[in-house]
């Protein structure tokens, strides 16, 4: 009893993208800044030579990540996410360089709850994560209508499943 499953065609919102970028310029400053703090102990307490020679290694690392981080990945994985729900699956399909298409059937599901930090809140977004026995999934954000209606589509499916089994 073979199913044909078509890859899943539901995008998230472009302004994740935003989101993404200024959730990675925080983080960044936050590394940045410790290493700055590191630069900083290491000329006033005169440490080991080599200890500078490895912040500096630390410095040129962080920077190549920083430039993907901030200014590639948001793209990339906005490009590659996708999601569909019906009433057998739901369908998650993201990544950039190692792809993951994940298949949950609505009978696995076991709850289902829309999720808002403060970035999201500030652009009215909601993440969607998904619970099953073994695993928890997640939708990063989409509009607060489709989030709540994707929501509310999810749990009845996988209510309608569960009585019927």
């Amino acid at each position: 009893m073979y199913t044909n499953i078509d890859t899943p065609h539901g995008k998230l919102s472009k302004a994740i993208i935003k989101i993404w970028i200024i959730r990675e310029v925080i983080a960044n400053l936050c590394g940045w800044f410790i290493l700055g703090v590191l630069f900083y102990l290491d000329h006033l307490f005169s440490w080991k030579e080599w200890i500078g020679y490895l912040l500096f290694i630390i410095m040129i690392i962080s920077l190549f990540f920083s430039i993907w981080s901030i200014f590639i990945e948001p793209f990339l994985l906005y490009k590659n996410w996708r999601y569909e729900a019906n009433e057998e699956f739901l369908q998650l399909k993201f990544g950039a360089i190692n792809e993951k298409h994940q298949i949950i059937p609505m009978t696995k599901i076991q709850s289902i709850s829309t999720n808002q930090g403060p970035l999201l809140r500030k652009y009215d977004f909601y993440s969607i994560s998904i619970d099953t026995m073994g695993s928890s999934h997640s939708i990063p954000a989409l509009p607060k209508e489709k989030a709540i209606e994707l929501r509310n589509q999810i749990a009845y499916f996988a209510k309608i499943k569960e009585v019927e089994s």
